[in-house]
């Protein structure tokens, strides 16, 4: 139970990397897909880098960061199998992860950093009209989709495919 409360810490910090990378430091639209389409119409494609060298870097950090997602999967499962996990347990270990994972996004992506601080606004400043005078960010029906049905789903599959090896 430590090691999955230990790889859901670092499964949101690679997360918390990652979209700091996509965001300050490559700048390219094609990362936030997952933003309201308001958003999406009034962001102006940034050409010039943030300072020499800042894409280069949000690439090599974004790439770390998928390392460290899959290398969270891996322990996860490695150390699942070399325990014995039932069925029961590896669907808890990745529940556990992906809800930590869930809560974090709502709680710390999208109220305190869209909402409260205001990160992307700070690098986006035309799409501060869109998010303006919101509580909570844009996309509470999807969250709760993923955190209730996608999340315990995909995690039984995981399960499945990890105790019938």
């Amino acid at each position: 139970m430590l090691l999955t409360l230990f790889l859901s810490i670092v499964f949101c910090m690679a997360i918390t990397v990652l979209l700091i990378s996509a965001v300050a430091f490559v700048q390219n639209e094609k990362f936030f897909s997952s933003a309201p389409k308001e958003a999406l119409e009034v962001i102006i494609p940034r050409e010039k880098e943030l300072f020499l060298g800042a894409r280069t870097m949000g690439w090599v950090l974004l790439s770390l960061s998928i390392l460290v997602i899959l290398g969270v999967g891996v322990i996860a499962i490695v150390d699942g199998l070399n325990n014995g996990f039932t069925f029961g347990q590896f669907f808890l270990r990745f529940e556990l992860i992906f809800t930590i994972y869930k809560l974090y996004d709502m709680i710390f992506f999208d109220w305190f950093l869209l909402c409260r601080f205001r990160f992307f606004q700070f690098y986006y400043p035309e799409v501060a009209p869109v998010y303006d005078g919101r509580k909570y960010g844009y996309n509470l029906k999807s969250q709760l989709l993923k955190l209730l049905v996608l999340f315990p789903a995909a995690s039984a599959l995981a399960a499945w495919i990890c105790t019938s090896v």
